[in-house]
């Protein structure tokens, strides 16, 4: 098989990292979105099984097909998204799994229609970036603040977060989780005995359509997931070099979110950091063998898909402090990211500071949460400040 032929071990590893890297930083957030509509140890397992299988044959089958690096992954935003708004709107399970079919039919269309880039054109970067910060400032909050309560234990990840940055910056995160963890077990804070060695089964959930939810959850879900995700993802696709069907894989995304989403699978999409782990030259000198890294990095979510019980026991054996602040810790970076790009044109700046502080505010106005009403703030105020108005010429 050509496969087996273009695969190397710089590859396999590119892939092994990006994986890696994906999963710890976010996974945590993923896990308090599942809570936050009153998910079961067993439907959290079956989360990650819809996720794992999900991101890996989406990444993998195309990435074969093509013989270039696709490399799909969940929305970490659009989970946090999601563990905002279900707090904030008491919504089910069954509520928040229509809401995901609603979201993955959007994306669908999105795709197959080929209007997707015409339609988020209209929504400035800034305004989707200030609702990226703002969702995502209160996992960093929570981070933080968590040291009233377990003080050593975050002060020590915090430390080992920001030398790890200064020596391997890539692999920051992993190595303040094996130090929150060592640090834990040391303190006997660990509750191993959540841990059991068990494939991952799907459970499935019947979805419940609301026009609460739909508001709430389904429509920032969509917006966050194809302005943060979707978007900055093509433009790796384009800087590495790649030309893939970006239409077409945007429609696979849909229609798997939409089989998967009553087992878990909330949103699948083009992924940005970890695409450029496997995208790059790191991976392989010879760009058209590049492949063989997004294929390997496919075949290993989709293992972790399969052991779903295990992730999901080791998440619920920690510390609840070390899985908001390792959540909190993985964030900085995108919420620094977010916020320099809100406010960087003076022409949408102060729409995007509204965004921004309505979003964080965590307001709900009729059962309706401070995603959606963020960015209808700052369009609003977008609207209101430019209407009517020419640019300004040369002087």
């Amino acid at each position: 098989m050509q496969f087996f032929k273009d695969l190397s071990l710089s590859a396999f590893t590119a892939g092994f990292v990006a994986v890696l890297v994906g999963f710890t930083s976010s996974v945590a957030i993923v896990f308090q979105a599942a809570q936050a509509f009153g998910a079961t140890p067993v439907q959290v397992t079956s989360w990650m099984w819809a996720l794992g299988l999900g991101m890996g044959l989406c990444s993998l089958v195309p990435s074969l097909i093509l013989r270039k690096p696709v490399m799909v992954a969940w929305s970490t935003p659009g989970a946090a998204v999601l563990a905002t708004a279900g707090l904030a709107g008491g919504f089910t399970m069954a509520q928040a799994v229509g809401a995901f079919m609603v979201s993955a039919l959007l994306i669908t269309v999105a795709g197959a229609t080929r209007w997707f880039e015409r339609v988020m054109d209209r929504i400035p970067m800034e305004i989707a970036a200030a609702l990226l910060a703002g969702v995502l400032a209160r996992f960093g909050l929570q981070a933080f603040a968590a040291a009233q309560t377990a003080l050593p234990l975050v002060l020590c990840m915090g430390a080992a977060y920001l030398l790890a940055r200064r020596l391997a910056a890539r692999y920051a995160v992993v190595i303040t989780l094996a130090v929150g963890v060592a640090f834990a077990a040391l303190q006997g804070q660990m509750a191993w005995s959540a841990v059991q060695l068990e494939m991952a089964l799907p459970v499935f959930t019947a979805p419940q359509f609301s026009l609460a939810a739909t508001i709430s959850l389904a429509i920032p879900l969509f917006v966050v997931t194809m302005a943060s995700q979707n978007l900055p993802g093509v433009a790796v696709i384009r800087a590495s070099g790649y030309d893939l069907p970006v239409s077409r894989l945007i429609t696979l995304t849909g229609l798997a979110t939409l089989v998967l989403a009553p087992f878990g699978a909330f949103a699948l999409n083009f992924s940005a950091i970890t695409a450029a782990m496997c995208m790059g030259p790191e991976a392989h000198e010879d760009r058209d063998r590049r492949y063989t890294a997004a294929v390997s990095c496919g075949a290993l979510y989709v293992a972790i898909g399969l052991v779903g019980a295990v992730i999901t026991g080791l998440l619920t054996a920690f510390p609840k402090e070390l899985v908001v602040a390792i959540a909190g810790l993985a964030l900085l970076g995108t919420i620094g990211n977010g916020l320099a790009m809100a406010v960087r044109s003076e022409l949408h700046r102060e729409a995007a500071v509204i965004t921004f502080l309505v979003t964080l505010s965590g307001v709900v106005v009729a059962g309706v949460g401070s995603a959606f009403w963020g960015v209808v703030a700052g369009s609003l105020a977008l609207f209101v400040q430019q209407y009517g108005r020419r640019p300004a010429g040369p002087a």
